[in-house]
Order: C-alpha cells, then sequence, then structure tokens
C-alpha cells in the first residue's frame, strides 16, 4: 500500500492506496509542535480504525508546505513505516513543466494538483484549491502550468472578521437559506459563502480570458463541496484531488 500525506497550512489529509484505488482518508490539524510520534500515535490510531496494519504501507510520498513538518513526517515514515519517503520538491519528476519566472516559488502541492487534474480531466482547465489559501491555477492543453492567483482563504476571511470586530462571533461555514440575512450570524454568512462564490466567478472568468477557448474548471479542497453550489463556473469536484496526484507522482518516480 502508499501513504499519501499532504500536508497544508491549516489540516494534513492523509491516504491509503491500494494499487490506483484510494482506500481510506483522514484529516488531522496540524501543528507544528507535534513531534513525530505524537502524529504516529494519531496515524496509526486512524490507519487500524480502517482495517490497515503500519506492516501494509511499503511506499510513503509526502507534499509539504509546512518546512518544519516536512522533516517530521519523514522521521515518522522512516521510524513506523520502515520506508524512505518520496518528497515532491525542486528534482522531483512531476510530468508537469512549470512556466513562472522563478518555478522554485510555486507550492508542491499546486503542482500536484495540476498533475492530477491534466491525468484525469485533460486541458486546458483551471484548478481551484479552497483551502487555508484559495488558489487559482491554469494548466495548458498540454499539461504545463502556466501560473495563477492566490487570494485569502476563506477560513482566514472568516477568522479575521471575528478578531478584528468587537460584535460580531465565529460563524460555522455553511451556505445561508439566502443573500439578506435575517440575523447577525445568517449575513455574515451570506457575505462570506455568496461573497467569496462572486470572487472565484470573477478569477476564472477573467483567467479564462486570458487562456482562451474552453477550459474546464476543477475544484477541491475541504469547503470545494459548498462554493460548488454556488459557483456555476465549477465544472467537477474532486476533494482528493491533490491525494491523486501524489500517487501520479509517486508512480512516475518509481517508473
Amino acid at each position: 500500500m502508499l501513504l499519501a500525506l499532504d500536508i497544508g497550512n491549516t489540516n494534513i489529509v492523509a491516504g491509503v492506496f491500494q494499487g490506483e484505488e484510494l482506500r481510506a482518508t483522514w484529516r488531522m490539524a496540524t501543528s507544528v509542535h507535534r513531534t513525530a510520534d505524537e502524529y504516529a500515535i494519531v496515524l496509526l490510531g486512524l490507519l487500524q480504525n480502517k482495517g490497515v496494519s503500519v506492516g501494509e504501507i511499503k511506499e510513503v510520498v509526502i507534499c509539504s508546505v509546512v518546512p518544519p513538518l516536512t522533516e517530521t513526517f519523514e522521521k515518522l515514515s522512516r521510524e513506523y513505516c520502515g520506508v524512505a519517503p518520496l518528497v515532491v520538491e525542486v528534482g522531483v519528476k512531476t510530468g508537469v513543466r512549470i512556466q513562472m519566472e522563478n518555478p522554485r516559488e510555486v507550492g508542491a502541492d499546486r503542482i500536484v494538483n495540476a498533475a492530477a487534474a491534466h491525468r484525469l480531466y485533460g486541458g486546458p482547465l483551471i484548478v481551484i484549491d479552497l483551502g487555508t489559501a484559495t488558489t487559482f491555477d491554469a494548466v495548458s492543453k498540454e499539461g504545463d502550468y502556466l501560473g495563477g492567483a492566490i487570494a485569502p482563504g476563506i477560513g482566514i476571511a472568516a477568522e479575521a472578521l471575528f478578531q478584528r470586530t468587537a460584535m460580531l462571533p465565529r460563524v460555522e461555514m455553511v451556505r445561508p437559506p439566502r443573500a439578506i440575512g435575517k440575523n447577525t450570524v445568517a449575513a455574515m454568512q451570506s457575505g462570506i459563502i455568496f461573497g467569496y462564490s462572486g470572487l472565484i466567478e470573477g478569477v476564472v472568468s477573467r483567467i479564462k480570458r486570458e487562456m482562451g477557448g474552453q477550459v474546464k474548471v476543477v475544484a477541491t479542497g475541504g469547503l470545494a463541496g459548498i462554493m460548488a453550489k454556488d459557483s456555476p463556473v465549477i465544472d467537477i469536484v474532486n476533494p482528493d484531488l491533490t491525494l491523486y496526484g501524489l500517487r501520479l507522482v509517486h508512480d512516475i518516480n518509481k517508473s
């Protein structure tokens, strides 16, 4: 089995592949203060809950945008799985040509998403990742990474609204029944959910004009399902896109 780990700023998403089948997925809160041993306790418990023993893990692939945790999970992989992990970084084959002024600036997760989306859906396309940041990535018909846009994530915006105002509460990220909120919570949910829907449509429209032709739009990330309901520009939702991309990159480098 292959253990795929997507280490993000807010969550760490783990998935186990048996061949091409994604057998199970989990989310853990990201904390740079946890040790490899502490993360191992959590991860091994999650594996056991799905009937997977650590001895069945034969390969590990890691994608990380949190440098301190990259080393933590490399240590976990070696000590608990007995595997030297493949870390997606500069020099690792991804099958994606990066058409950026400085390719090193592009997060590994964005390249992994581009590789997976192009393999699954063809191109040209736009990949929207609704995570800690909301990112938009343009991928050519040939699978080249062209560049993109970065906006504050929905969770960041909601938390800032709570922290920087004296009387506004922290709210759950759910779709309100209408745009005109009848109470403070509903009004905040309207502004955040429908506001980001407008942001998505606006940015996608501009990127499409620059790319030209018919462009598919693929959304991933924890809030992709919610936002797709109010963003008609989104054609496909795949919450596990990054994990599939990690499996793809692993296979490319093992062949």
